[in-house]
């Protein structure tokens, strides 16, 4: 029987952006996110979706009320459901065994049980979030102790979205995978989530393969991009060092066909929900498995990426000549990455808390950011273990040229189209002086920025 309801637990950035493709391309199946949070899910029914994804409202709109629907009656959606996708959060454990590296599963373990007391007949369970090898088989105990008169199959469906092209990631997937086991039932249960995404997706890139290969796949494609980033940041260091530039290696590297020049951009340092936890829950594998030695290689591309972000942060007071104390610094982009709200494990929080430690007055404006959520992200103590400095040394910006006014610098921590347009000699007039421009994300002009009378700094070449 083809799949008619989907219920998706969890309405944040996986479940949210998928469930919404998915009714769009499927007006034949029910799709209801449902969710906890009254306020999340009060916003996805509202014009100001809770997250920001270039083409997401369009596609909301179309088939909010017809096919896809937002609720917090978990139960409902569960019982009318033949298909449950779980897409809670994973975050890395705070405590306990693992902490700092294993993902916490608490939420997944609770979506487990909520299913597992409602159900009145078999269902197919698909994890979508980021879990670690063999969560899945964690599912399957929990729905053989609780509901062992159901067979419920339990699916691997890990998502590979990029925040800022979500839409366009599922609209036109490199590939979708689906892993199960080689049961009866698995077989017909991967039929019939395939034959979902078949709605869209050309046949040959829907992927098959075992559970634990596709639960395995997700971390080490996203372990395997982290890397990349990270080494051509190593690079960046090497080329300040020699008079190099970043670019231009990055350019005659990725133009070796074994490589390719996809993730070979120099940066202060990547961010967002995924490569540093899936890297850590990699880590943890590992360790775990008695594999030492592969924990410290994986392990690596973590530490080159506080390394990158403690250098720049480090070369922005050198070069105010040892000391930003007091001097005003304004930041352009507090997201991960362009395109996104997100700020998880954003570089910006990191530069803002080593240029605090350091008394600096700082400003920062972000064009898709709330500023609750700035607040949030740099009162929180592992940052700023001392909330009342945010209220005498941070402000929040609504706009670029009033924050930039008597500033000693300006620092680009996010890739936003908006700050290459900037009018810079009226940004430049407006400065103190000497006027410093630290691009961390080289998309700025650097000679014109010269030829203005900046001192420029940026990743991985020598400017000045």
């Amino acid at each position: 029987m083809p799949v008619k309801n989907i219920c998706c637990i969890g309405a944040g950035y996986v479940g949210g952006p998928s469930c919404s493709v998915i009714a769009y391309k499927c007006p034949d199946i029910q799709v209801t996110v449902v969710d906890l949070s009254q306020q999340r899910i009060d916003a996805w029914n509202s014009k100001n979706l809770p997250i920001y994804e270039p083409g997401l409202l369009d596609i909301v709109k179309e088939v909010r009320g017809r096919n896809l629907h937002f609720s917090t009656d978990v139960e409902s959606a569960i019982l009318k459901s033949e298909l449950i996708f779980i897409c809670v959060n994973t975050p890395t454990k705070t405590f306990g065994q693992g902490k700092g590296k294993a993902p916490d599963l608490t939420h997944i373990e609770s979506a487990a049980r909520k299913i597992a007391e409602v159900a009145k007949e078999s269902k197919i369970i698909v994890e979508k979030s980021t879990v670690p090898v063999k969560s899945a088989e964690s599912i399957v105990k929990i729905m053989n102790h609780l509901c062992p008169q159901f067979a419920m199959s339990v699916l691997s469906n890990p998502e590979f979205l990029a925040e800022g092209t979500a839409v366009k990631d599922l609209l036109h997937p490199d590939r979708v995978l689906i892993g199960g086991d080689k049961s009866e039932a698995g077989h017909r249960a991967i039929a019939e989530l395939s034959a979902v995404y078949e709605h869209w997706v050309p046949k040959e890139k829907v992927i098959t393969m075992n559970t634990w290969s596709s639960e395995l796949s997700k971390l080490a494609a996203n372990a395997f991009l982290a890397q990349r980033i990270s080494s051509i940041n190593a690079i960046s260091a090497v080329c300040e060092a020699t008079g190099a530039n970043v670019e231009e290696v990055a350019s005659a590297v990725g133009q070796d066909s074994r490589i390719g020049n996809k993730f070979l951009k120099a940066s202060v340092g990547f961010g967002g929900s995924c490569f540093q936890k899936d890297v850590l829950n990699l880590v943890y594998l590992c360790e775990v498995l008695h594999l030492p030695e592969v924990a410290d290689y994986w392990y690596q591309v973590i530490a080159i990426n506080d390394y990158q972000r403690k250098r720049f942060a480090g070369k922005i007071v050198e070069r105010l000549f040892q000391t930003v104390r007091g001097k005003k610094i304004v930041i352009l982009g507090f997201s991960y990455k362009k395109n996104t709200g997100d700020t998880r494990e954003s570089s910006s929080i990191h530069i803002c808390k080593h240029l605090l430690e350091e008394n600096a007055q700082i400003v920062i404006y972000d064009p898709k950011v709330e500023h609750e959520q700035i607040k949030t992200d740099l009162t929180d103590p592992s940052i700023l273990p001392d909330p009342t400095k945010f209220e005498k040394c941070v402000s929040i910006a609504s706009e670029p040229y009033a924050a930039l006014e008597g500033a000693h610098a300006l620092v680009v921590c996010t890739e936003w189209d908006e700050f290459v347009s900037l009018d810079y000699q009226r940004i430049y007039d407006g400065m103190n002086k000497p006027a410093f421009v630290f691009d961390g994300r080289l998309i700025l002009d650097h000679e014109k920025l010269v030829k203005i009378g900046f001192q420029v700094e940026a990743i991985g070449k020598v400017v000045n």
